[in-house]
């Protein structure tokens, strides 16, 4: 149990409601800094990696997976769970793009990190920018990624569609717009 003071707010217990493969539902009982004792159950997860993949030509990968979350189709960049205990988060990166696209970087960098959604979950997304990417042969995993569609888009053209709200997954909207911030050579 972490008796550590966040600014006031001190667990006085952590319990594991229920586990299920990599994920935990976590209950945290906390004494705030007025003195109210309060529950707060969330997903605990290993985190996860996200990839902004680009072709030599500058344009990008994106997948258009069915997410059972939102009962539809979700258009996002690579991504996966970070499921092999002590794998380097760069090496996860650079496992699922090909598992997913079965696009090969030459190099993986890291952009940066972006949390999930925090008020559920304590998963922290960390993001990768492959460049130079390709072709080669995917290695897809369960029902969701055997339907999975590759597309393949001008990077300025990813940017605008987060601009327009077409693309709203947060990993894959944050990751683009660090990209577009940090390389000025992807034609933005």
């Amino acid at each position: 149990m972490n008796q550590s003071d966040h600014k006031g707010f001190v667990t006085t217990a952590l319990d594991v409601v229920h586990s299920w493969a990599m994920f935990r539902l976590l209950r945290r009982t906390i004494r705030g800094p007025r003195g109210d004792v309060f529950d707060r159950t969330y997903v605990s997860t290993p985190g996860a990696v996200g990839v902004v993949a680009i072709t030599p030509e500058n344009h990008i990968i994106l997948v258009s997976q069915y997410r059972s979350s939102f009962d539809d189709y979700v258009l996002e960049i690579p991504a996966g769970m970070r499921d092999v205990v002590g794998e380097d988060p760069s090496r996860t990166a650079w496992r699922e793009l090909a598992e997913e696209t079965g696009y090969v970087p030459r190099t993986v960098d890291y952009l940066g990190s972006c949390l999930s959604s925090p008020g559920v979950t304590d998963s922290v997304l960390e993001l990768f920018i492959a460049r130079d990417v390709v072709a080669g042969g995917s290695a897809p995993e369960g029902p969701e990624e055997l339907e999975m569609k590759v597309l393949i888009i001008p990077f300025s053209e990813a940017l605008t569609m987060v601009d327009e709200g077409k693309i709203t997954d947060a990993k894959s909207s944050v990751g683009i717009l660090l990209a577009a911030r940090r390389f000025d050579d992807l034609g933005v």
